[in-house]
């Protein structure tokens, strides 16, 4: 195997790793967090929240759109233009369709709900859940599309690989 397929299926795994992250949260943990008292989803968000920052996800968090442009620009080098640009592509929309929102909405809602203090009256716990999760669901969603988005460029950037390699061409 060489380095330019090792890296793009590290690519793939990595972008894999984080669209099944945001797509839980979508499809699982939110809704139900939705469905239990309000106190307690508050509770247990803010310890997600506090727990998320850890070694095992940072390095796939942040690592992901890294080695997907790390990836584009070695396939450029060996002259897969269209596997690079998938590559670079996926990077990009995983940096401002993942990674913008979560900075920018998703960290500061976690960052405000994590000052709420607790135990809360039922009125407060409802109130604050409701601001909390509504908004950070349609964001989480966003990242979810965006990192969706990337794995399959990822794919598709590996499937363009060594088409033309002599092994690989078609025989007539």
């Amino acid at each position: 195997m060489n380095t330019v397929t090792l890296l793009a299926l590290l690519s793939l795994v990595f972008a894999g790793a984080m669209f099944g992250f945001f797509f839980a949260w979508v499809c699982s943990t939110m809704w139900g967090l939705d469905n239990t008292d309000p106190e307690v989803a508050v509770t247990a968000m803010q310890a997600m929240n506090a727990s998320v920052r850890n070694w095992v996800f940072a390095p796939t968090y942040f690592g992901t759109p890294a080695l997907l442009i790390v990836t584009a620009l070695a396939a450029l080098r060996v002259r897969e233009r269209g596997a690079a640009f998938c590559f670079a592509l996926a990077g990009v929309l995983y940096i401002l369709g993942a990674m913008l929102p979560t900075m920018t909405v998703n960290v500061p809602l976690n960052e405000a709900l994590a000052s709420v203090g607790t135990p809360l009256d039922a009125v407060q716990a409802r109130e604050a859940w409701n601001d909390y999760s509504t908004p950070w669901q349609f964001w989480n969603t966003v990242r979810a599309v965006n990192s969706g988005m990337a794995l399959a460029l990822a794919g598709w950037g590996l499937s363009r690989m060594n088409r033309t390699a002599p092994g690989n061409r078609a025989v007539h």
